[in-house]
């Protein structure tokens, strides 16, 4: 694979790329967290180490620079930041795994080659898309004729499931386990109270009608 270490500490760089290098992969390594977001921009790379502490430009904003221009290479965070917050803050940010410091390189290695597993999100994927309406997983945003609408949680969990489902009818028991987590319960009606606020945010503004009721069924948002 090709790998960007970005690491301003020249010890702990030279240790991770040749240890990389030693397993076969090709390596550039940077300490500059600004020529890296340049670098990680206009070269293609398979996975990328990044520190969070970068003259420059910190890890954090490299990351959340890249996946705001939907770059979507998988980054492994490197770091001596291993507090509860500062992990979550670097996940958040739109890292896909994080080593805190001093790290065994077996480990390191190990979590590279589970990063290369995962298949690559596409700009599909991404951006999920039925008639005109328009969801944006990154951004959580969601447009429909280019009007933004605001989706609380669990609205937008429901309309993301339909949307991956595109043309087929998900009954209310999938509905209740996929986005709620519960199995079949006769006597809620919380399946029905979304699909109607669903509505009343995605359809009721608009002509066409996206959310289709199934009778005997269950829902199914049209392509």
């Amino acid at each position: 694979m090709k790998i960007l270490v970005i690491e301003d500490d020249r010890t702990t760089g030279n240790y991770v790329a040749e240890g990389l290098r030693e397993e076969g992969h090709t390596v550039d390594l940077m300490t500059d967290g600004k020529d890296a977001l340049l670098q990680a921009s206009t070269t293609d790379y398979d996975i990328l180490i990044v520190d969070r502490m970068l003259p420059g430009l910190d890890g954090v904003s490299v990351v959340k620079t890249m996946r705001g221009a939907k770059n979507q290479t998988p980054v492994l965070f490197l770091t001596s930041l291993g507090g509860v917050d500062d992990r979550i803050e670097g996940l958040n940010a739109g890292g896909d795994d994080y080593l805190v410091k001093p790290f065994a390189f077996g480990e390191l290695s190990a979590r590279v080659a589970a990063l290369a597993r995962r298949p690559r999100a596409t700009q599909d994927e991404i951006v999920l898309r039925a008639g005109d309406l328009e969801m944006d997983l990154m951004r959580r945003k969601v447009t429909r004729g280019g009007q933004h609408i605001d989706l609380l949680p669990r609205e937008f969990a429901l309309l993301e499931h339909l949307l991956r489902r595109k043309g087929r009818v998900q009954t209310r028991t999938m509905l209740l386990e996929a986005v709620w987590d519960i199995s079949f319960d006769p006597q809620t009606n919380v399946v029905e109270t979304h699909i109607s606020r669903l509505r009343a945010k995605v359809d009721r503004p608009f002509e066409t009608e996206l959310i289709k009721t199934v009778r005997g069924s269950g829902y199914r948002i049209e392509e």
